[in-house]
C-alpha cells in the first residue's frame, strides 16, 4: 500500500505542469485526491507541504475548508430569515433527532430557496485569478455522514469556474472511479464524478 505522499506525487506532477493536468474537462477543472479517512492529520500535514512546494514551484495555493462554506451557509440562512439557521437546526435535532436536523441542512444547502453550497463555492472561486493558481478543498468530512454528496457539487459546478480545484475526498475506492465517502457502509459507492481520481 503507498504512502500518502507517494499517492499525492502524480497529483502535485499533474497541477506543476503548464497547463496543469488534473482535470478531463476544461469546464470542470477539478480533480479528486481520495484518501483514507484514518489519514486526516497525516494528510493536514501534507497538504501543507504541497502548498509549499507549488509554491516554490510558482504556484499560488488557496485551501477553502469545507467545513468553513457548511458554517458561512448556515449565518447566510440565518441572515435571511431570523428563524433559520444553526439555532433552528439544533432546536430541530432535540426535538425529532439527528435525522431530520440533518436533513434540514441539506435542505439549507442545496435549495435556491436558501443557500445552495455550489452558489457558495462559485461565489469564491470568482474573486480567483485562475492563472497560476490552486484551490484545495480540505475538510470534507464536515459533510458527513450524509449532509450533502459530493458529486452533486461537481456536478452543479460544471461551467462555474475556470479555477484548478482539488477536492480532498476522505473515502474508499471500489474499482477505478467508485467512491464511498468516509467508508461508511451504508453508502453506495458512486462513480459518476466525471473527474480524475488521485490516490
Amino acid at each position: 500500500m503507498p504512502s500518502l505522499k507517494d499517492s499525492i506525487a502524480p497529483l502535485e506532477s499533474d497541477l506543476k505542469a503548464v497547463p496543469p493536468r488534473i482535470s478531463v474537462y476544461h469546464d470542470l477543472p477539478f480533480a479528486i485526491m481520495r484518501y483514507d479517512p484514518t489519514d486526516e492529520w497525516e494528510l493536514r500535514r501534507e497538504i501543507k507541504l504541497l502548498a509549499t512546494r507549488l509554491e516554490t514551484a510558482g504556484k499560488e495555493v488557496q485551501i477553502i475548508p469545507m467545513s468553513e462554506l457548511l458554517w458561512s451557509a448556515l449565518d447566510k440562512v440565518h441572515e435571511k430569515d431570523d428563524d433559520e439557521g444553526l439555532e433552528a437546526v439544533i432546536a430541530l435535532e432535540k426535538e425529532r433527532g439527528y435525522v431530520e436536523a440533518q436533513q434540514q441542512v441539506t435542505t439549507y444547502l442545496s435549495s435556491k430557496v436558501w443557500i445552495p453550497l455550489w452558489d457558495l463555492l462559485t461565489d469564491r472561486l470568482a474573486s480567483i485569478n485562475p492563472e497560476n493558481l490552486v484551490v484545495f478543498l480540505t475538510r470534507v468530512a464536515a459533510m458527513s455522514p450524509a449532509i450533502f454528496h459530493m458529486s452533486m457539487l461537481l456536478d452543479k459546478m460544471h461551467g462555474k469556474t475556470k479555477v484548478p480545484t482539488v477536492l480532498f475526498y476522505p473515502g474508499s475506492i471500489e474499482g477505478t472511479t467508485g467512491l464511498r465517502f468516509m467508508e461508511l457502509k451504508d453508502r453506495d459507492a458512486l462513480g459518476n464524478y466525471r473527474v480524475k481520481i488521485y490516490g
